[in-house]
């Protein structure tokens, strides 16, 4: 969470009279009223800035910040100042750089208003000021995407006003401060400028393309339009007026549900690395030398990709010369796809590629520190690797496993070194896709689990630990999602009206989509597991097993739900009502007209709601800690829409009454696969909130 302390400022005045001011504000430096307000009146002398009250404590009018002080005390002062930025100059901490009178920074800092992703707009001038200092064109740009240009790129664009080394940053802002002060280099107020904007009817022109490619990225998401009518208003009226409005729409976005959720969601990412019983113990994470990937497929080049652009050595292990010449192919190609972009150097490339080396046998495993095996979802054949990997590997190395399903328990069932043991489960395409999810079993060891976070960390990826069950957290809160939708189609709803009403929610693509996007092979495997474990509440459709049969495996043979053409574009195709009709005849299933004429509103609820019920099996287990771990592991793992908070916090939205009494109904109407599980039944009884913690911590953490 936030941290609660109060910003401070302390302040140094040289022998050059030039004051330098240091703003602390942990964890983040993020600007808060306490904090704008002490580092220009917290006890030194501001004659000079103009006047502010002190000693209110009455809540601040909207605005105070940015216009009251930002704009009138610091930018209108009569001492000029200079921002010298290093490291990071993000949000609020920018928004206060350019309402000074010249920035300074070090190479490699980042600068950028990030705003828009947290559900709010910068609220400290940064609507008015960045469209004045690089364009309307590139500040509409790094608004809405939230993404940060570098010191040398905002140097050339013209938010930075030199870049010089760390070593000279502070005496080289001193030095400009007093040009500045001595009309040696010009004194520029940001806001006032206008010589970069363009003429009004381009300006309009350009926002109104913004907007419509806003309106159609994010039509569930109301503040980023709202953000660019405070950019449109300062264009038009000027940058007074833009400020107000600025202030006003700030006022307003913090009320939305979306930013509510969204705020969630960025708190509870940085939660996820606090596990107790485990990283409050003091423990400091080993250093990980060297890793090694048994599988080269799909997964396995992904993981070994992502090591490698992290720095880590990596050996990739396949059972013979064809195999590990494809895997170290792909890692290969998915390397060289960011040297086509341009995000990657030919000579980091190169670099990156030799910290791989390939391997037939265990040999090059005696000096590993951690291995991560990635082969296909069979038992036996993992049982016997890691038996294997006992033999190989020494006494310290992490024998971790990447499988979506399989209890580790059964993994590790032939070995003695149960403490070492571990799920580090990524998620395809796993370079890409930024959760890990990590699971422990009753036998791993605090140890393992802060070594396995530090990887995840140092590798870019948001890491949630979880307990050890069939499908973890993240598979198994969704499987019911494939399977709700496949019910429903068997009872006569489109299976397309299903995949445009889950888009139109905000998921990356609907559950028969995704099922053409995984292949059928990997969907059969994964309902196996689940059908074995849980019979009690699965819904067994025989649609892909017809399809299959047909030699339909989904995306990659052309031919699933949709139709692809040769560049992947999918279609809906006519010929599958004939596979439809045919597995509802071999399952003895009726239509149902009501099922048949679901609106949006219901399709949504009965493919989620079945979600949510296995959401709070898993947290009443204590698979997981916290039910914010389960949003954020739901929205990086499956794509739910981080607008919506994650799959707990949605349904507490909803409430938990009426989830309970829609699951009861449909579970009394069509059986056991809506049935409300025992915590859901308890707490939709009473109205209480599903994420609120368990009274009694039953977690297997």
């Amino acid at each position: 969470m936030a941290s609660r302390t109060k910003g401070k400022a302390t302040m140094e005045v040289g022998g050059d009279g030039v004051a330098v001011i240091t703003l602390i504000n942990p964890p983040v430096n993020s600007l808060s009223f306490d904090g704008a307000k002490g580092r220009f009146s917290g006890g030194f002398d501001i004659s000079g800035f103009g006047d502010i009250q002190k000693g209110t404590r009455k809540a601040p009018k909207p605005g105070y910040i940015s216009i009251d002080i930002i704009t009138d005390l610091l930018e209108a002062a009569k001492k000029p100042s200079v921002a010298a930025i290093d490291g990071l100059a993000l949000g609020g901490g920018l928004e206060l750089a350019m309402a000074c009178h010249a920035r300074i920074s070090a190479p490699g800092a980042q600068l950028g208003l990030p705003e828009l992703q947290l559900g709010v707009i910068p609220g400290f001038g940064g609507t008015q000021r960045l469209p004045r200092l690089v364009g309307l064109t590139k500040a509409l740009e790094m608004i809405l995407t939230s993404k940060p240009v570098k010191a040398e790129q905002g140097h050339s664009l013209g938010l930075v006003d030199a870049v010089v080394p760390p070593a000279e940053l502070l005496n080289a802002a001193r030095r400009w401060a007093l040009d500045i002060a001595e009309r040696r280099k010009p004194w520029v107020s940001s806001v006032l400028k206008t010589d970069k904007l363009p003429p009004l009817g381009e300006a309009r022109e350009i926002l109104k393309f913004a907007k419509d490619q806003t309106r159609r990225q994010a039509p569930n998401l109301k503040h980023p339009l709202m953000c660019l009518e405070a950019v449109e208003v300062g264009i038009v009226s000027g940058s007074r007026a833009g400020l107000e409005k600025e202030a006003l729409i700030s006022s307003q976005v913090v009320k939305l549900d979306t930013t509510k959720s969204l705020i969630h969601v960025f708190f509870s990412q940085r939660g996820t690395t606090k596990v107790p019983g485990v990283t409050d113990r003091g423990l400091v994470p080993r250093k990980i030398k060297k890793v090694a990937i048994i599988g080269g497929g799909l997964m396995g080049s992904g993981i070994a990709t992502a090591l490698i652009l992290s720095n880590y050595p990596v050996i990739l292990k396949e059972v013979n010369e064809k195999f590990l010449e494809a895997g170290l192919g792909r890692v290969k190609a998915n390397l060289q796809s960011s040297v086509k972009k341009g995000r990657m150097s030919q000579e980091k490339f190169e670099k990156t590629m030799s910290l791989l080396k390939g391997s037939l046998d265990y040999e090059s495993f005696r000096d590993v520190d951690m291995v991560i095996e990635a082969v296909i979802e069979n038992i036996s054949l993992k049982q016997k690797i890691f038996a294997d990997l006992e033999k190989y590997c020494p006494q310290h190395c992490i024998l971790a496993s990447n499988t979506s399903t399989i209890d580790l328990n059964k993994i590790g069932e032939r070995t003695k070194s149960q403490d070492r043991i571990i799920g580090a489960h990524f998620f395809s395409p796993a370079h890409v896709m930024p959760l890990l999810e990590i699971v422990r079993t009753n036998h791993t060891s605090a140890q393992v689990i802060v070594d396995l976070l530090d990887v995840g960390k140092k590798i870019k990826k948001t890491p949630v630990v979880v307990g050890n069950c069939t499908g973890f957290a993240v598979n198994r809160m969704f499987f019911p999602y494939t399977q709700a939708a496949m019910f429903l189609v068997e009872r006569g709803t489109d299976p397309y009206l299903i995949d445009k009403a889950v888009s139109k929610f905000g998921m990356p693509m609907g559950p028969f989509r995704l099922c053409d996007l995984v292949g059928f092979g990997v969907a059969i495997a994964t309902a196996t597991q689940f059908i074995e474990n849980f019979p009690e509440r699965t819904n067994k459709s025989m649609i892909i097993p017809l399809m299959q049969e047909d030699k339909r495996a989904g995306e990659a043979t052309r031919k699933g739900f949709y139709l692809y053409d040769e560049k992947r574009k999918a279609k809906p195709d006519p010929e599958l009502k004939k596979y439809i009709e045919k597995a509802r005849s071999v399952s003895g299933v009726n239509l149902d007209p009501k099922l048949a004429k679901l609106t949006e509103k219901e399709i949504i609820e009965m493919t989620f709601f079945p979600v949510v019920n296995e959401a709070c099996r898993v947290f009443a287990e204590g698979i997981a800690v916290k039910a914010a771990d389960l949003d954020i592991a739901g929205i990086f793992g499956m794509g739910f829409p981080p607008y919506r908070g994650g799959i707990m916090f949605w349904a507490d939205s909803i409430g938990s009454k009426y989830i309970y009494s829609k699951l009861d109904e449909w579970s009394k109407a069509y059986g056991g696969f809506f049935k409300p599980c025992d915590f859901l039944a308890e707490r939709g009884s009473k109205g209480a909130p599903l994420s609120a913690p368990l009274e009694q911590a039953r977690s297997r953490l």
